[in-house]
């Protein structure tokens, strides 16, 4: 794009004041017409599409002045950027991992963009590893992935730089830190999976067409790489004869066989292996079909321990025989249970954790599925970890809710015993806060869970600055963790409830399916019923709720906010799926069939995305609740252009006079790898622009 182009013809003069209407940089309207099922449908923002024109990039810049030039003159934006800056300066360690002679561990000590990878030798020594706030001036590129061979003596790392999905993958001697062979470009959406010290499988699409950041990639392969040897010769192992979106290899810790999952969605895959004992041996299929999630555990030799969701909903670890692996021969190991399975190996056991009600509870398991124990977990909210290598005599697992910051504990898995290995300094008196658990009913009657967090005492009186936290989609669960930006909006009177939706996993497939396709209003609906039910029982009323949610989440704000402008005073739609007519032509986008249909499918599919499509159901004249749309310039997996028409149909057609925002991050992308200062001022401005709007004066 060229970098010369000036503003000053497009923005236009800001009023300083919440309740004044703005003077939006102007988005000009092209016709543009797509007919679907012989009903045309005009798109006169599809300009916006296109992430490498200067059009657009003079817009992305109009759009950012004005909303830094409202942002600034919230009077305790800096006030509330140096608490959140106070409590997020606590040093972070992470729980430690041995590879070859060294034991290696993340830490941060406090404010730095990008935690460090230490190490220490034997004796104990401490040095530096991988600084990847040395790999870009501004913090943008970012550590993607790591992954060692088997006795630890190589590394192959990742880089994320601005945010793209796409990486880098370097590969070094773990001893001398020396960098060797080819770095292997153009890697997407893959780990890396070491076979011996010969080399690795990694896995990547084609070189898109077009923009790099927005062009459609549906054509996933598996490669291997042997060092020293240039990328252009690696083997292509799996892929390119049947199109497949999602292909990714695992080399099992025996290091005998190679596990390859393929799949077309979010949900479902095909499971294949190769005996990597034989030389010239063949791909064989375990399962042909995308019906159900299948994933490799761990093996014993031939034996398999595999979990899966088949006749299951909740999953079960079934095992079989590679020599007869036909379904009826499956076993169970550790059968399904009313709760979503969740399980991990380390120390020679399987650990099983599971969901109740969004709720962590974890059991142990020896190979033979025989119950080991029930494992005491320090209170109600998220556990996970547990695992690690098979001989590995110590284990390590965390624990969180929405007051508890993280804390890790060491485990020991022969005797069941667990202390406290780090624990974070932070500046939050848990003790003045609480979380409760409700459950309320959706509009057909559905029984949903949600957690409800704030300060003791709170009084009941419809008056409290509340966020309400969705997602409810991709058989993602939204458990109890503990976040700085929250502590802060928690410390500032606030009030933070995270609804467990339909199209999450918090109760299974069953669950998951509820919310997809044809049934994706059950979504919206349960995210409604949740705001009404917070105004009813008077933890606070329409002009002091917001709502938020990123991603999916950022379509669910975006719907619900078009289909019930009345209902909250706030709206915060992040990095949001928000054109559905157009999702699925965009990267990885096609993908995402699974949970949202698409609508080239039929006239049906077509026409009930178009009556939720956020893009397609912003109304000129109607009173939208403030909002800031947020996105990054580099986000290749739900690409800006999402969000840059969305603010622009809201800004044409806005009614009130609630502003109409939109916050582009330069050099960022989904989430993922965002420097730690660029965070802060993200959640900063998030939330003084909700209290600015919801007409706070000052902060507590």
């Amino acid at each position: 794009m060229k970098k010369t182009i000036t503003l000053s013809a497009i923005v236009c003069t800001l009023v300083m004041n919440a309740q004044t209407k703005i003077n939006y940089p102007e988005t000009k309207k092209i016709d543009h017409v797509d007919t679907y099922f012989g009903e045309k449908i005009n798109d006169p923002f599809r300009w916006l599409e296109d992430d490498r024109s200067a059009e657009t990039e003079a817009w992305v810049k109009a759009q950012n002045v004005v909303t830094y030039g409202y942002l600034e003159q919230i009077p305790y934006r800096n006030q509330l950027k140096s608490r959140m800056e106070k409590l997020w300066n606590y040093e972070k360690i992470s729980a430690p991992f041995k590879e070859g002679d060294y034991t290696y561990y993340y830490k941060n000590n406090g404010l730095q963009n990008q935690s460090v990878l230490y190490r220490k030798d034997k004796s104990g020594k401490e040095e530096i590893f991988l600084d990847p706030n040395t790999f870009s001036k501004d913090g943008t590129t970012s550590l993607g992935g790591l992954n060692f061979s088997k006795d630890g003596s190589l590394v192959a790392y990742s880089i994320s730089e601005g945010g793209s999905d796409w990486r880098k993958v370097i590969v070094m001697e773990a001893k001398t830190k020396k960098i060797i062979g080819d770095t292997i470009v153009d890697v997407k959406f893959s780990g890396v999976s070491w076979y011996k010290n010969e080399g690795f499988y990694y896995s990547s699409y084609d070189k898109p067409v077009g923009s790099e950041l927005s062009a459609k990639t549906d054509q996933h392969k598996l490669y291997y790489h042997k060092l020293n040897t240039s990328q252009k010769t690696d083997k292509l192992i799996f892929g390119g004869d049947v199109k497949r979106r999602y292909v990714g290899g695992y080399v099992s810790e025996d290091e005998k066989y190679l596990f390859i999952s393929a799949a077309n969605s979010t949900s479902g895959n095909e499971l294949y292996y190769l005996d990597l004992s034989k030389p010239n041996s063949k791909i064989v299929t375990l399962i042909d079909n995308y019906e159900n999630d299948n994933d490799v555990l761990d093996n014993k030799g031939s034996k398999i321990y595999l979990v899966t969701n088949y006749k299951a909903p909740n999953k079960r670890v079934v095992t079989f025989d590679l020599s007869d692996p036909a379904k009826e021969n499956w076993k169970d190991c550790i059968p399904e249970t009313e709760n979503v399975l969740s399980p991990n190996t380390g120390g020679g056991y399987i650990f099983a954790s599971y969901m109740k009600d969004a709720v962590s509870f974890i059991k142990q398991y020896d190979y033979n599925g025989k119950l080991v124990r029930d494992i005491q977990l320090p209170g109600v909210g998220t556990a996970g970890g547990f695992g690690g290598k098979e001989k590995e005599t110590t284990l390590y697992f965390s624990f969180t809710n929405y007051i508890t910051p993280g804390t890790i504990y060491s485990f020991d898995p022969e005797s069941g015993k667990s202390a406290v290995y780090q624990k974070p300094k932070v500046d939050f008196n848990s003790a003045d806060y609480e979380s409760k658990q409700v459950f309320y009913t959706s509009k057909d009657g559905t029984k949903i869970p949600m957690i409800i967090t704030y300060k003791k005492g709170t009084k009941l009186n419809g008056k409290n600055p509340t966020i309400l936290y969705g997602y409810g989609g991709f058989n993602v669960s939204l458990t109890p963790s503990f976040s700085i930006a929250n502590a802060v909006w928690l410390e500032n009177g606030g009030v933070y409830a995270v609804a467990n939706l339909r199209g999450g996993g918090e109760y299974g497939k069953k669950w998951h399916d509820a919310g997809t396709q044809l049934k994706k209003q059950n979504v919206f609906d349960d995210f409604i019923a949740a705001a009404e039910y917070l105004i009813k029982e008077k933890y606070t009323s329409s002009d002091y709720l917001a709502i938020k949610g990123g991603s999916n989440g950022g379509l669910l704000v975006g719907a619900v906010m078009t289909q019930r402008p009345d209902l909250v005073k706030v709206a915060l739609p992040a990095v949001g799926v928000l054109d559905m007519l157009r999702y699925h032509t965009f990267t990885a986008g096609a993908g995402w069939a699974y949970d949202y249909g698409t609508s080239e499918q039929s006239k049906e599919m077509f026409e009930y995305i178009k009556g939720y499509s956020p893009v397609h159901n912003v109304k000129a004249g109607t009173k939208y609740p403030a909002t800031m749309v947020t996105t990054g310039d580099h986000d290749d997996r739900v690409v800006p252009a999402h969000s840059f028409k969305f603010a622009a149909e809201l800004q044409a057609k806005q009614a009130g006079d609630n502003p109409v925002l939109i916050r582009i991050d330069v050099n960022a992308g989904h989430g993922a790898g965002k420097s730690v200062a660029a965070t802060i001022q993200e959640n900063v401005d998030m939330q003084v622009f909700t209290l600015y709007n919801m007409g706070v004066k000052e902060l507590k």
